[in-house]
């Protein structure tokens, strides 16, 4: 189990590996104005399978200006379609690189790990204050009266009630087990026994 945990956290290694995997692959699109679908599976390291993260980092390329193909297009169709990159130095693309690794690295970070997503999810839902407390538990306890209120109106209920009490008061059933709460919490066992 430790293993599995292990594999699902990225050491600072593997995380620098990535880095520089996609660094390269993003100055390799800039400077020819697209990648194929090849390059970029050659490029994403093996444990990126979700289609969902695919798609976003092929989304994030296509933001960035550069075409994603299934095979490299012919020259032709590059200057046909208007798409063909504009000189860039290696700085340029370094720099458009850093920026679009900021996105992606988030893309990396996702998992399917129930537990983990819950995390995340509950990062971005704001906690309650005080007076969203005090709002909520005056909502339950109304809801507490309504129900009661609902119960105590069925002729049923009240027969049935009634009956309980008859047993009751001829000894046929004790009153704790009929109404809860009757021990109080620092009761020793010879008390709930009695």
């Amino acid at each position: 189990m430790l293993a599995a945990l292990e594999q699902a956290q990225p050491t600072t290694a593997d995380l620098e590996s990535r880095r520089s995997r996609l660094k390269t692959l993003i100055t390799l699109g800039k400077e020819r104005g697209y990648l194929t679908y090849a390059e970029i599976n050659d490029h994403l390291p093996d444990d990126i399978v979700d289609a969902e993260q695919i798609e976003s980092i092929i989304s994030t390329f296509n933001d960035m200006g550069i075409q994603v193909f299934d095979q490299a297009p012919a020259p032709e169709e590059i200057l046909l379609a208007e798409q063909a990159a504009a000189p860039v130095d290696a700085a340029e693309a370094e720099e458009e690189a850093e920026q679009a690794l900021s996105s992606v690295d988030a893309e990396f970070g996702r998992t399917t790990d129930p537990v983990r997503m819950y995390m995340r999810e509950m990062g971005t839902v704001e906690l309650l204050t005080r007076e969203g407390e005090i709002e909520i538990a005056k909502r339950i306890e109304e809801g507490l009266k309504h129900m009661v209120l609902a119960i105590s109106a069925c002729p049923t209920t009240i027969a049935e009630i009634l009956a309980m009490a008859d047993k009751v008061d001829c000894e046929e059933m004790r009153i704790d087990e009929l109404i809860d709460g009757l021990i109080g919490p620092d009761a020793s066992a010879e008390d709930i026994k009695a």
